[in-house]
């Protein structure tokens, strides 16, 4: 039966992003003095405004050296975002650091764990997925709404001059065949930020020829299916507009609602936390059996108890697609892979400042070597061989 699916994706200057992008700033700015360090760090923006919140664990000795980059990172990311806004400018909003020292309880939890390894940071599920509508293994809806908004933020920053802002969405519905293949785009949504005096047919005459490059050929849609602006003029825009905080962005961070969620956010947090370590973890495993051709589409979810290196259970879905027993599988990816959150770090090299970059556009179907360096690692495919062999 054929139907129709849309994703949304939301732009760096979204009041989320905005915080987003300020926690896994401070992550960096920790791991980057101390790899092993502990940062679990809550952003809230909003007019003339950043606050800072949450725990942290690093060596004393060099606390006071990391505190006193704290507020420059924070205003350097905002300008690097491109907020110059009245009521909110990377160099004149109010700025509180409530950050302070770990729970003794977490600790304990996470490095004493009940078995030879450290525990992970706490209980929970996390999912992964790969599927072959687009090169990298992603959903296609999720996939064409990031580019939309990156292309769109490349432009901005390109000319000084330009007309649009920082602050913008981009939603996408594509029309798929009774077999479930995605056979085009039905309607394209776009709501960006503007500079006074705009118009709607300024911003469509700028973004149609964007938008059309970025999709296969024969995908564009009609005038009347390409929604700019829905609601007219959006000149104030970020934080000043609408409130943000870390962590209410993860469907745009993840599958776009193609696939199952386990409820952690990722930004500001270290990769002892299994949100972000195990996600990325199942993501990587997910995206090789695809690309081994194990399956057409595959969901794993990992699932952990504070203090527990290894996961309680680890379950594949190949959605039907596959013509190899689930079980060999689910067999395959514990050989492959220690899923402890120490294994899953050590082998995709997550102890690194690698995070600003991953808090816009979705942390999957990435590049791995974008922003010059392997930051990506779990969107790598060099498992491939690995599980060919064992199934």
């Amino acid at each position: 039966m054929a139907y129709l699916f849309t994703s949304e994706s939301v732009s760096e200057g979204h009041p989320d992003k905005v915080c987003d992008r300020i926690s896994d700033t401070i992550l960096d700015l920790f791991l980057d003095h101390e790899p092993e360090a502990r940062v679990a760090c809550e952003t809230l923006a909003t007019t003339n405004r950043v606050v800072l919140a949450g725990e942290v664990r690093v060596d004393k000795k060099i606390l006071p050296l990391i505190t006193e980059k704290i507020e420059p990172a924070v205003r350097s990311a905002v300008k690097d975002i491109g907020y110059m806004q009245e009521k909110f400018h990377f160099n004149h909003f109010e700025f509180q650091n409530y950050l302070h020292e770990q729970s003794v309880d977490i600790s304990q939890g996470v490095d004493s764990g009940k078995d030879k390894d450290e525990g992970a940071g706490d209980q929970g599920l996390m999912f992964g997925y790969a599927c072959r509508e687009t090169p990298s293994l992603m959903p296609a809806a999720i996939h064409y709404s990031h580019l939309i908004l990156k292309k769109l933020a490349n432009v901005r920053k390109e000319h000084p001059g330009s007309i649009l802002g920082p602050d913008s969405k981009s939603q996408v519905t594509l029309r798929y065949s009774d077999e479930g293949e995605v056979i085009g785009v039905d309607t394209i949504i776009l709501s960006t930020q503007h500079k006074k005096g705009v118009t709607v047919e300024e911003i469509r005459k700028l973004v149609t020829p964007l938008i059309a490059d970025l999709l296969p050929v024969g995908w564009m849609v009609s005038k009347e299916k390409l929604l700019i602006n829905p609601t007219g003029k959006f000149e104030i825009g970020g934080p000043d507009g609408d409130a943000g905080l870390t962590g209410r962005k993860i469907i745009v961070d993840t599958y776009g609602g193609a696939a199952p969620h386990g409820g952690g956010a990722f930004s500001g947090k270290d990769p002892t936390k299994v949100d972000r370590s195990a996600a990325y973890a199942a993501r990587y495993l997910a995206k090789n059996i695809v690309a081994a051709e194990l399956a057409k589409k595959c969901t794993i979810q990992l699932a952990y108890a504070i203090g527990v290196s290894q996961p309680v259970s680890v379950y594949v879905d190949t959605h039907q697609t596959s013509g190899v027993e689930k079980k060999k599988i689910e067999n395959a990816v514990k050989e492959v892979m220690d899923l402890s959150p120490r294994g899953i770090r050590t082998q995709l090299k997550l102890n690194n400042p690698i995070y600003a970059c991953t808090s816009a556009y979705g942390h999957f179907g990435r590049e791995f070597e974008e922003m010059g360096k392997n930051t990506f690692t779990w969107e790598n495919t060099n498992l491939v061989d690995a599980l060919k062999s064992l199934v």
